[in-house]
């Protein structure tokens, strides 16, 4: 799903991208910017046409409104996650941080809320699809002077290896991981400490808190692991 012969890289110039928003302005918009920037635009406005579309067109990438005539987004996020791991992008006015948790634990990859700057949905984009491109057994992860050697269970800043308990380090391999991915709270706890953690936050906030001590250059300004506010974690992604 998403990749077509010469794909690989899911570059701009091949990469096919779904505009599921039931505003006219909004689709006119994003087909105008997302053509500009050398990407292919399908459209759609309900969440049968995004189903429909998704399944015919295949495109590399969705960007998905929540509030759609027929249903909610989440549906659509939820129904695309029973069988494909596109990416998906959320764009939506909705910005409480109940919505986003919700878009987010359903399957979804990144959040804009509306308003929203042309450069940075453009950057979650290439983000998102370079994610994608990324060899599911890439043994090793670069993010800046960040090296994650995941077969060696190694981890470097600047040259230097960083000693992490077991914790930590399952923490930042789930991360690195999902390089450029908001991961919420629960899926991190799910993922790091198992089934009926979800709830023990404050393992998460102290684990995170020694984990950027070790491999932060400055904790208090981390530049690797990304706090997205009420919502969860992302480890930037770069090389």
């Amino acid at each position: 799903m998403g990749k077509r012969p010469g794909d690989a890289s899911a570059s701009a110039a091949l990469a096919r991208v779904l505009v599921v928003d039931d505003e006219r302005p909004i689709r006119r918009f994003l087909r105008v910017a997302l053509g500009s920037a050398g990407y292919g635009v399908v459209e759609a406005d309900s969440v049968q046409s995004a189903l429909q579309q998704a399944v015919t067109t295949q495109p590399d990438l969705v960007i998905l409104d929540l509030g759609l005539p027929d249903g909610d987004g989440v549906d659509v996020i939820r129904r695309l996650r029973e069988w494909t791991e596109i990416p998906i992008i959320v764009l939506s006015v909705r910005g409480q941080e109940s919505d986003k948790i919700q878009a987010l634990d359903a399957g979804a990859d990144d959040y804009l809320t509306k308003p929203f700057g042309t450069g940075e949905l453009l950057a979650r984009l290439r983000v998102a699809l370079r994610r994608m491109a990324r060899a599911p057994d890439e043994p090793v992860i670069h993010v800046k002077d960040l090296v994650i050697d995941l077969a060696r269970r190694r981890v470097t800043v600047g040259g230097r290896e960083v000693h992490l308990t077991a914790t930590e380090y399952a923490l930042l391999r789930t991360l690195a991981l999902h390089a450029g991915k908001v991961l919420t709270h629960k899926q991190l706890l799910q993922a790091v400490w198992g089934p009926g953690y979800e709830g023990e936050s404050h393992l998460l906030r102290v684990n995170m808190s020694n984990l950027r001590r070790k491999v932060e250059p400055n904790p208090l300004k981390p530049q690797y692991l990304i706090t997205e506010p009420g919502v969860g974690y992302r480890l930037r992604e770069g090389s």
